[in-house]
Parts: C-alpha cells; structure tokens; sequence
C-alpha cells in the first residue's frame, strides 16, 4: 500500500480493539493509539463508577481521537475507538475523511466472558449491556468493514489487512 489509511479499530468494550488495533498497525507499518488514552480523567472516574457516559462526555473525547486521525492523515495510523453511533463516526470522518472503519462484532455471551476474563480495565461488563443498546452498526455507506472476533486476533488483523490492501489496489 503506498499511503495507508487510519484506521478506526471499532466496537463495544470487549471485542479485541486494543488487541487487533496493534496487530494491524504493525501490519500496516503505521503508528497506533489507544482511544482510552485520549480520555479526560473525569470520563475514566465515570465509567470506573459503572456509569455510562452521555454524548456530552463523548465530544472532546472523539475531537482529540479526530485530530489524531487528521494528523496521520498522510501518514496513516490504526486508534482503537469504540465509535459505536454514526453520529461518532460522522463527527471522526470529519478530522480524516478517508478514515477507514473496523467493526470488531461479536454475540453478547462472548463479549461478557471475555470482559469478565479482563484484568486492569476500568471498563465493567455491567456496561455491556448500555453499549450494545447504543451501538449502530455500520452502514452501507460507511467506509468500513465489519470482522467477527471468533477467528484469533492475528487472523483478523491479517484479514483486515489483506481487505485494506485490496481496496488500495483498486483505486
């Protein structure tokens, strides 16, 4: 690929975002970042609580992870993000329009067990079930694809690598 895209690494808490966003990055040679990183300390105390955050805490979150994506724009980048409602998107593909999004997807039971397996993550599974009802799926028009996460993290940042190259060689 001669200029790889960044690369939002999405979905809800426990699909292997922070696993697969550096895998992938490192297929790509490009950089990574992790969304939580770009947090205020009042959103981590919130969801350290259980309490979900609303749109308004989400705002300067997703400005700070969009400006990350402008500032790869020439160079690319993957960044993990959760990304869950087309209004998030929409408000990302504003800072890098050529942004490219993965859905890591996934069934309720697996994404519990793997929350529950977790350790050091300020994220509760109690919040799983506020994530899915918010989460809203890719659509058609979205430059993005969507992964299952049964296969091994390596397998799918290798497929989503291979998909990526493909597009890039089409245009």
């Amino acid at each position: 690929m001669h200029s790889p895209p960044v690369v939002v690494v999405m979905g809800v808490s426990g699909t292997g975002k922070t696993t697969v966003g550096p895998l992938l990055a490192d297929r790509l040679g490009v950089p990574y970042a992790e969304a939580d990183d770009f947090h205020p300390p009042a959103n981590i105390a919130k969801m350290s609580a259980g309490i979900p955050l609303d749109d308004e805490d989400r705002l300067p979150w997703l400005d700070a992870i969009g400006a990350w994506a402008r500032d790869h724009a020439d160079r690319g980048g993957v960044v993990s993000c959760s990304a869950l409602k087309r209004g998030y998107r929409d408000r990302l593909r504003a800072a890098n329009p050529e942004a490219v999004f993965l859905h890591l997807t996934g069934d309720r039971p697996t994404v519990a067990e793997r929350m529950k397996a977790r350790t050091g993550h300020f994220f509760s599974d109690r919040m799983l079930d506020s994530q899915l009802a918010t989460l809203e799926p890719l659509e058609p028009d979205e430059n993005g694809m969507a992964l299952d996460i049964s296969p091994e993290p390596e397998a799918i940042a290798e497929r989503a690598a291979a998909e990526l190259r493909r597009r890039a060689a089409q245009k």
